[in-house]
């Protein structure tokens, strides 16, 4: 979606790639053709992945690679990623098993041989029955934003579950969330150490509730690269970054705002939670 991978449950891949996949195909298309990466050389790669993947199989980038400039397609200047992602977008592969320590691609007929259906409608309805249960409050922007889907289909979709919601309008924006949802008020001097692109913040267009434009480019690049955030009672306060030292960890921070003693405390505390689920030692 939008494009950018997600993981999802497996009796969830069809459908939402069936939702999902045709507007984000067109929007790469142009792309495709100034790659020279035709029908015919998409159908050549198909081909080669499914042979090569059958049984149970799982390559890495670099095997798929090899395997593609043996058969005289080229993989340089980003083709290999067009190539993966039209497959993955028409359902031929997914992530598959490890291959060592590097990342892999099996087939996702063989990862995921039951396929639930859904119609149309039905899909609409359950991506934004989830997204507004999980992310509210949130827009029609942010819907369409996050989903990747056209106005018209996201206004859709959120029409066809309003009724499950409530809105508030605030300015001149309406937000919607669950009726349990509306009167929470969100515990104390909480502290989250939060990982790169995290849906805290990725999820909406306007992330202006949780972060002050004025902050906007030490969260995110101009590329729109998400960096590693440290949210206190639930605004951007900062920046973070681990460095891995064989059994130690090394974590360094970067303050957007100033912050009480208590706020402090809590965040050692993170810290140190951190590093303990890393299995080392705080540094």
């Amino acid at each position: 979606m939008r494009p950018t991978w997600h993981i999802v449950r497996a009796e969830d891949i069809y459908w939402m790639l069936e939702l999902t996949a045709p507007r984000i195909k067109s929007s790469v298309k142009s792309r495709d053709k100034e790659l020279g990466l035709t029908p015919e050389v998409i159908n050549k790669s198909f081909g080669l992945l499914e042979n090569q993947l059958s049984g149970g199989i799982s390559l890495s980038r670099d095997n798929i690679a090899g395997i593609l400039n043996t058969a005289g397609i080229k993989t340089d200047d980003n083709r290999l990623s067009h190539i993966l992602m039209n497959a993955e977008l028409d359902g031929l592969i997914c992530s598959g098993r490890r291959t060592g320590n590097k990342p892999a691609y099996g087939l996702l007929s063989e990862r995921v041989p039951f396929r639930k259906i859904l119609s149309r409608e039905e899909s609409l309805a359950e991506l934004a029955q989830r997204y507004f249960t999980s992310h509210g409050p949130a827009t029609l922007k942010d819907f369409t934003w996050w989903s990747g889907l056209s106005v018209a289909d996201a206004t859709k979709a959120l029409n066809l579950v309003a009724f499950c919601f409530v809105s508030e309008t605030v300015g001149l924006e309406k937000y919607w969330l669950k009726a349990e949802y509306k009167n929470y008020k969100g515990k104390e001097d909480s502290v989250h150490l939060l990982p790169a692109f995290d849906e805290f913040l990725i999820s909406y267009q306007d992330r202006s509730a949780a972060l002050e434009l004025v902050y906007i480019r030490k969260a995110i690049s101009n590329n729109g690269i998400f960096y590693p955030v440290i949210v206190i009672n639930g605004q951007v306060a900062g920046t973070w970054k681990r460095t891995i030292q064989k059994d130690k960890v090394k974590i360094e921070t970067s303050f957007l705002t100033a912050f009480n003693a208590k706020a402090n405390i809590l965040i050692e505390k993170e810290i140190e939670n951190y590093s303990q689920f890393l299995n080392r030692q705080a540094k």
